[in-house]
Formats: structure tokens, sequence, C-alpha cells
């Protein structure tokens, strides 16, 4: 699955980073960082929470 992240969409709510820290930080900013572009299929219904907890609906996951 590839992860993607509008930054100029994002407001820093900082949800992305709490429920899946491995795969997501912030800036010095506070915008959301992917830190990992893609991630397994056993990290799916993880990543459909942390997409549904972002208040901004920055984050993508294709795949």
């Amino acid at each position: 699955m590839r992860i993607t992240a509008d930054t100029d969409r994002c407001l820093g709510a900082g949800q992305c980073v709490l429920s899946a820290p491995d795969l997501f930080d912030q800036s010095d900013e506070g915008t959301v960082v992917v830190l990992a572009g893609t991630a397994a299929e056993d990290d799916r219904q993880r990543l459909e929470e942390t997409v549904a907890l972002c208040p901004s609906q920055a984050i993508a996951v294709e795949g």
C-alpha cells in the first residue's frame, strides 16, 4: 500500500502520529511527515483508522 499526505491540507492535529508513530511524524511546522511511503497489507486496518482520525483528511492510502 502506498501512503501519501497533503501537507498543505494538514492542520497539525497529530492524530496520525499518535495512532501510527512508526509511519508518521510531524515537521517543525507541525504538519504530517510520512516516514514510510509504503506499508504492508497487515497494516491496512490501522492505516484506515488513521485516515479516518485525520480531521483534515490529509492522508491517503492507495492499494
